[in-house]
């Protein structure tokens, strides 16, 4: 038996680590707000002692949580030991709005938390208790960095700490006990080591790969062909630069809004297409709309493109966290005046996405890059996201569950996400659904988007011209 104990992290995992800047954070994060009624103690505020014991309960099930990042000392490569100093205090936070909070009090109060870099000696996450929200509400601000979650394993951890009845159980919390960590020597020999058993077992096997050359061959050439179609997509070449991709700061603003799911999925059942296209067609409409009218912007031959994450989470590995995704761009038309023929173009667009199996090829370019050391990787990694930039705004949609869900006795009554903003990406949009509604979330830079409302005005305003077209 091993004397210590670490964990390795993926490529992709690693590059939301490169990828990092002073003022691109890569951590997501979210807004939830719940009925306060159910968790009231006697003070008249909520029964924080409760809300903080069931959320402890549940770190048994996220061993993740209690994890900070090491590196490799000769390559820098990231890995995951259990944090000897791990305070559970420090990262479940409880604070209050100035009764009755306002909804806009608690969409600044996000902004500046998601503001500042998560601490990278200690686990990569903080969750925000928020009280005193007017309607009797109380609110989860939850920050994690990308390097641990992505959209799909975020639901699987929404169904860690919620339950689809409202129960009073607090379940019981197993002393923890953090497993010896490397010392940089153990840690760079036993990664050499591993290093080495992965080329003796791919040599091993390589008779049994002559055998089934045929299968592999073609399997490589479909991945291949994947790979290359989904670099002629757009990621080689720079998409225009427009007022919503300014050189960002630091500073965050955050905004939300929501459409009824059941419209979106009427609007997507008379045009064709799928939930996704509508939401790509709306946020394309509210572009157009946005540059126009308040920024006074030329969309004439605009070459606007979105990154559009596509989960390749299996079923058998529901409930894991880090990071399976691969990301598609999106050409979005923001220069068509008809609504019809935008949404069209979506439509085809995301249909030859499928056919050239663009989501394969993001994959097989993670997979082949596997070995590239972090210096290498984060070096490209900030050529592409500040010098090239091949898309102009992410654009992710993450399926929920269509019923509700209870911290303890308290029902979730919406759950709005954040994506991170890479370089030169003024805005990001994000949408959960949720129990019948669809929710966007959307993160903008603090100088960029000051007008956040009137974004969300050509959000709505897009959304009806389309639910016209569909009658």
């Amino acid at each position: 038996m091993s004397e210590f104990h670490y964990e390795p992290l993926s490529y992709l995992d690693s590059s939301f680590l490169a990828l990092e800047t002073g003022t691109s954070h890569m951590h997501v994060a979210g807004v939830a707000l719940f009925d306060a009624a159910p968790l009231k103690a006697d003070s008249g505020g909520i029964d924080i002692d409760r809300i903080k014991a069931h959320i402890h309960s549940k770190l048994q099930y996220i061993p993740r949580y209690r994890q900070r990042l090491q590196w490799v000392p000769y390559d820098r490569r990231p890995v995951w030991v259990d944090d000897h100093h791990f305070t559970f205090d420090y990262h479940v936070r409880h604070t209050a709005l100035p009764r009755p909070g306002t909804d806009e009090q608690l969409k600044a109060l996000a902004g500046r938390i998601v503001s500042t870099p998560l601490d990278r000696n200690k686990p990569l996450w903080e969750m925000w208790v928020v009280e005193g929200i007017e309607d009797d509400r109380f609110a989860f601000i939850a920050k994690i960095h990308h390097c641990m979650i992505d959209g799909m394993s975020g639901v699987d951890l929404t169904t860690v700490l919620l339950n689809v009845i409202p129960s009073s159980e607090i379940e019981d919390s197993p002393e923890w006990t953090p497993r010896p960590t490397p010392t940089s020597t153990q840690l760079a020999v036993a990664e050499t080591a591993r290093f080495t058993r992965r080329l003796i077992d791919k040599l091993g096997n390589l008779s049994e790969s002559i055998r089934d050359g045929k299968t592999i061959s073609d399997r490589v050439l479909d991945k291949s062909a994947a790979a290359l179609s989904s670099l002629r997509s757009g990621w080689l070449t720079a998409s225009d630069r427009t007022p919503l991709n300014p050189d960002i700061g630091p500073n965050r603003r955050f905004d939300w809004t929501e459409l009824p799911l059941e419209d979106v999925k009427a609007v997507k059942n008379d045009l064709g297409g799928t939930v996704n296209d509508v939401v790509l067609a709306t946020t394309t409409g509210a572009v157009r709309r946005f540059l126009i009218d308040h920024r006074a912007f030329d969309v004439e031959g605009v070459d606007f493109r979105a990154m559009n994450p596509v989960s390749t989470r299996s079923a058998a590995k529901s409930g894991s966290l880090g990071n399976q995704v691969a990301m598609w761009l999106v050409d979005l038309p923001i220069d068509e005046e008809d609504p019809s023929r935008r949404y069209e173009l979506i439509k085809e667009r995301t249909r030859n996405l499928k056919k050239t199996k663009q989501a394969l090829g993001a994959a097989t370019l993670v997979e082949v890059s596997s070995g590239t050391p972090i210096t290498l990787l984060s070096m490209a990694n900030r050529v592409v996201g500040q010098k090239l930039r091949p898309f102009n705004m992410t654009v992710t949609n993450i399926p929920g569950p269509q019923f509700p869900m209870y911290l303890l006795e308290s029902q979730m009554l919406v759950n709005y996400p954040m994506v991170p903003l890479w370089a030169q990406h003024g805005v990001g949009v994000a949408l959960f659904s949720y129990n019948g509604q669809l929710l966007w979330g959307i993160q903008a830079d603090y100088d960029a988007l000051p007008d956040s409302s009137l974004f969300l005005e050509a959000i709505h305003a897009s959304f009806k011209e389309l639910q016209d077209l569909a009658g």
